[in-house]
């Protein structure tokens, strides 16, 4: 079904993150992260914060991360972003 809608997707002309419900990641420098797409927060620290996606959990990195805004699609965190990692 995935072959398919990614098809789909590129012969419609449509973003593969809103046809396959993929997370849409946005770096800012290093200083804030914008995460639309995302299913839930499974940890969130000072220095660490993983994010559940559909394609596996992202881990995000650094000193004095802090959830700037939140809403149920789309997540903001700002601070001193050192490293993201896909955890499969």
């Amino acid at each position: 079904m995935g072959i398919f809608k990614e098809h789909l997707s590129d012969l419609l002309s449509l973003p593969k993150e809103i046809m396959l419900n993929l997370p849409q990641i946005t770096l800012i420098g290093y200083q804030e992260i914008s995460i639309e797409n995302y299913k839930n927060i499974i940890e969130l620290t000072s220095e660490q914060v993983r994010i559940n996606t559909s394609s596996g959990t992202l881990l995000v990195a650094g000193q004095g991360l802090l959830l700037r805004s939140l809403t149920s699609e789309h997540l903001i965190l700002s601070g001193n972003i050192l490293k993201l990692e896909y955890l499969l």
